[in-house]
């Protein structure tokens, strides 16, 4: 039983400089759908966002609208980056207090967030660097996402995104530990797997991870610390221009990963180049799969098999000037892992950008 009735990830919300231009970057990349909008139309006075979804995903993208809003601080520390990760549950009130009685720092105490469409109640608590959880418990509320949204749609063809698979947060070296165990004792999360540095290194950086999972396993958070090589690791980049811990990358599960991102390509989403050697030995690798070798080497999608299945994911380049978020898409075929296999190869590319950056 999970004491604070996590149900799911109720949304997302960003934080950026321009939450019009961010909005719109999504919807002709990605194949997001503008669902709805909260601004000055609709009686928010410091904040406008954009509520976009796709399958089971919703991100709201926020921006400030005058000097020393939360978002315009947030972004002039990390610049574009991930603050919420929401939950909805069942008693916003009942997971906040059991949340604080297991150590948990407050980021907002209980309040009700109400227009004509009803109440809904939220509070949040503070987890690694700026990011927080809210709770949220909609109760009966009749009108749009959350109060203070409209409905403003603005259709997109999608390119199958289903849901969110899961988020990763980067932290400093040492905090790895501490920050799973936070989400042991706090949101009753448990380790699902975990990675050391000889498994995730190349010639010259390595980092350590751990996955913590709800009960169910629908919620999962990777949780990334660098380790000691000759050049930085990119956990380390990140913790440098994002001035602290924050969220690394989300990936975003499909049930057709080649036809999604062809269709991102299309649409002029960049994603991270795969040397023509990694295919030579694929079938070797990982055994008979169904997509054709190919179509994979065309569009740089890594495949990984575990006792359960395989997978194939690929990563995008970053998703703003500074060397922080990006995102993942990933199809599972049974396997239940990260792509293990594909940490060598994932991470030289890395490097490569890294090199061209001057952060290696």
């Amino acid at each position: 039983m999970n004491p604070l009735d996590l149900k799911r990830i109720h949304h997302v919300r960003f934080y950026v400089g321009n939450a019009k231009q961010a909005a719109f970057f999504y919807r002709k990349l990605l194949g997001f759908s503008q669902l709805a909008y909260s601004g000055l139309e609709t009686g928010v006075r410091d904040e406008t966002s954009y509520l976009l979804g796709q399958g089971n995903i919703r991100f709201v993208f926020t921006s400030p609208l005058r000097s020393g809003a939360p978002a315009g601080e947030f972004v002039y520390r990390h610049g574009d980056g991930v603050r919420d990760i929401a939950f909805e549950v069942e008693d916003a009130d009942a997971a906040y207090a059991e949340a604080l009685r297991r150590g948990a720092r407050p980021a907002a105490e209980p309040h009700d967030l109400a227009d004509d469409g009803g109440v809904v109640r939220r509070a949040a608590i503070r987890t690694y660097g700026d990011t927080i959880h809210s709770f949220i418990s909609p109760g009966d509320f009749r009108g749009t996402f959350l109060p203070h949204f409209r409905v403003a749609p603005v259709p997109e063809t999608p390119t199958g995104l289903i849901a969110v698979d899961h988020i990763v947060g980067n932290v400093a070296d040492g905090q790895m530990n501490p920050t799973a165990d936070w989400y042991r004792q706090v949101l009753d999360f448990s380790r699902y797997i975990s990675f050391d540095d000889k498994d995730i290194s190349t010639e010259y950086s390595a980092l350590r991870s751990v996955v913590m999972a709800n009960g169910r396993h629908a919620i999962k958070f990777p949780i990334n610390e660098p380790a000691t090589g000759k050049g930085k690791s990119q956990i380390q980049e990140y913790i440098e221009f994002n001035d602290g811990p924050g969220v690394q990358h989300i990936a975003m599960s499909t049930g057709d990963i080649v036809k999604t991102v062809r269709e991102m390509r299309a649409n002029g989403l960049r994603f991270l180049d795969v040397p023509d050697s990694y295919y030579e030995r694929l079938p070797e690798r990982v055994g008979p799969i169904d997509e054709a070798i190919d179509d994979l080497r065309d569009l740089g999608i890594l495949v990984d098999r575990d006792d359960e299945g395989y997978l194939l994911q690929i990563f995008t380049m970053l998703m703003q000037d500074r060397p922080t978020l990006f995102l993942e898409v990933i199809q599972r075929k049974g396997c239940r892992g990260f792509g293990k296999g594909n940490f060598k190869a994932l991470f030289e590319s890395i490097e490569r950008e890294q090199q061209r950056r001057g952060n290696l």
